[in-house]
């Protein structure tokens, strides 16, 4: 795997994940608007989301029951992923590549983003 390769996938792993995530928070707000569209909106009161929403198990669970707000969030969710995952393939690349400098500072990135995010969602 060379230089110009990795550049490549990763290239095409960004735009895929962008476009992914992008259509899917799409289709949620398309239905979020058609079935709830014509509700008054009550800025008086603040309503805190549901955990249903704010739990990844149960994100993905309300997305596949169709739930718009779930889907909406699964597509937040995929474009916080999509960095990650670009993040673990650059791993990838270096370590087939035999880039031991690479390996170390991309797997301490990923270790910190991974530990950002599991704490974040741990005291969430």
């Amino acid at each position: 795997m060379t230089d110009r390769s990795i550049e490549r996938t990763l290239s095409v792993l960004l735009r895929a994940g962008v476009l992914l995530s992008g259509l899917i928070v799409l289709a949620g707000g398309a239905y979020y608007l058609a079935a709830h569209g014509g509700e008054p909106a009550n800025y008086g009161v603040f309503a805190g989301q549901p955990a249903a929403d704010r739990i990844i198990g149960k994100i993905v669970a309300g997305a596949f029951a169709w739930r718009a707000p779930s889907v909406i969030q699964l597509g937040i969710l995929a474009l916080i992923a999509t960095p990650i995952l670009r993040v673990a393939v650059s791993l990838v690349g270096f370590a087939i590549e035999r880039d031991a400098k690479y390996v170390g500072i991309t797997a301490l990135v990923l270790t910190l983003l991974l530990y950002s995010l599991f704490e974040g969602a741990r005291h969430g």
